[in-house]
């Protein structure tokens, strides 16, 4: 493959060589759900519920030529120490009937659903998914997420939560239960009869081993969901490995930290027996322009600001301390005791531990006291790198030199502000890209797979492992009985 030597615009210095001189950038949106980077307080920010709010992001996205609408979903609202979190988005709609209405409004832009497989029964999940892949012309797509915190156990009646290695194991098993339904029918459309049983062999779903499940849902023209994970934990990475058609990851903000996690993520591509490059990388990320360099920084400043209230810069604060610091000043210190020693575990909505939470006081304190910062200032510091900056010229050549170095396959874009945050991209990135050849002009394909240059799904492909197969020691086999 020819390569050629690419410059960081900032320091001048030689760093990754471009091994895909002719890459186009992808986008797709991240219309997320629980968060605080989305500026809610300035008066351009429309509601998180309304469906107004979802059709004009989504249409913008369709007419950027953005591969997907990707919709963040939890199944309970969130909670920290025991409390409804409140500073952020409070309920929303149900991703796939949201993603269902978009699908009639829109003609080409994928629909990624983020769905549990922690709790959701695997049968019924498959057949909402394929019937928003059939109803859609086979434009969706599952994010496959697993969930370790107990306040969400307690809306199913199973209870509970599990531990992070047995999440993984229940995804891989859900997964496999899934594509056994979306492989009941014939290339040709054609049932085996009304009712198939999927066994999965070795896997506990707690339920029993022959499922008994619906294949009244056809398969659609892209033949299965595209599947997206988005763990960036090794036991993640791996399942995206080995199940994944696109990752979507934390990994935007800085290059040669994309690069590293890219390299990470295609041996374990090659190691679950599967091409290099069958796996695409989609970090989340943002950007900000303006007409100018100076605007353009000037922009960003604001941006950063305004996603951290006084009430959220306590509450960050708060949660490594182990208390409620609703009552300090946000333009005061820090504590200047202690944290709290508590272990907190992820099920009770903080993963952070008690030695943890010494060594992060520690290094902020350490950084408040030499540049004199307040708590909210101190936290809007620590937000760090967010994304691309710059004007519409200076981001399409990073966004390019990010994808020609195979740091990345495309990105998910998350608006800063809704539901105009992508016309700035729209407007005026894009057609930067498009000048550059680093962007498409029209999309590839009907399908969302065609979209993303995806091969066949996985359990499609046949049983060789340079035919891509997924290992059988990695995932159980669903095997239909007549």
């Amino acid at each position: 493959m020819p390569t050629s030597q690419t410059t960081s615009p900032t320091t001048g210095v030689p760093d990754a060589p471009l091994t895909r001189p002719h890459a186009q950038v992808h986008f797709g949106v991240f219309f997320q759900g629980v968060n605080h980077t989305t500026i809610w307080s300035d008066p351009d920010s429309g509601s998180q519920t309304d469906f107004a709010s979802f059709e004009r992001v989504v249409r913008t996205a369709e007419r950027g030529l953005f591969d997907a609408f990707f919709l963040g979903e939890g199944l309970r609202l969130r909670e920290t120490r025991g409390r409804v979190h409140d500073l952020d988005v409070v309920g929303r709609p149900d991703a796939i009937t949201q993603l269902a209405a978009l699908a009639a409004i829109t003609e080409r832009i994928g629909l990624v659903a983020t769905q549990n497989t922690t709790y959701h029964d695997p049968a019924d999940l498959a057949r909402r998914l394929a019937s928003l892949d059939v109803l859609s012309g086979g434009r969706a797509a599952w994010n496959v997420v697993t969930t370790d915190n107990a306040w969400t156990g307690e809306n199913f009646r199973r209870g509970g939560y599990l531990d992070h290695a047995d999440r993984y194991e229940r995804a891989a098993a859900v997964l496999a239960v899934a594509r056994g339904v979306w492989d009941a029918f014939g290339d040709d459309g054609a049932a085996p009869g009304p009712v198939a049983r999927v066994s999965v062999p070795g896997v506990d779903l707690r339920t029993p081993r022959d499922l008994v499940l619906d294949v009244s849902t056809p398969r659609s023209p892209q033949g299965h969901p595209v599947i997206f994970q988005a763990g960036d934990s090794p036991q993640g990475r791996d399942f995206a490995a080995a199940h994944a058609d696109v990752i979507f990851s934390r990994h935007g903000a800085v290059l040669a930290d994309a690069l590293e996690f890219a390299a990470d993520v295609r041996r374990r591509v090659v190691a679950a027996g599967r091409p290099e490059g069958d796996v695409k990388i989609f970090p989340g990320t943002a950007i900000v322009v303006g007409d100018t360099p100076a605007e353009a920084e000037e922009k960003a400043r604001w941006v950063r600001s305004a996603q951290v209230t006084p009430a959220t810069a306590l509450s960050i604060v708060g949660t490594i301390w182990g208390e409620d610091l609703s009552s300090y000043d946000p333009d005061g210190p820090l504590p200047a005791h202690d944290p709290v020693v508590e272990e907190l575990g992820g099920e009770r909505g903080s993963a952070t531990t008690g030695a943890r939470t010494h060594e992060i006081a520690r290094q902020w304190r350490a950084v408040a006291e030499a540049e004199h910062l307040s708590i909210r200032e101190l936290v809007i510091r620590n937000a760090g790198e967010r994304g691309f900056t710059g004007t519409p010229d200076a981001v399409a050549d990073e966004l390019t030199r990010w994808v020609r170095t195979a740091a990345v396959d495309g990105f998910n874009l998350s608006p800063w502000i809704v539901p105009a945050g992508l016309d700035d991209v729209v407007e005026k990135v894009v057609p930067a890209l498009q000048e550059r050849g680093a962007y498409p002009t029209e999309y590839a394909g009907t399908t969302l797979r065609e979209h993303l240059g995806l091969r066949e799904p996985l359990t499609r492909r046949g049983t060789g492992a340079g035919a891509g197969a997924v290992d059988a020691d990695s995932e159980p086999t669903p095997v239909l009985v007549p």
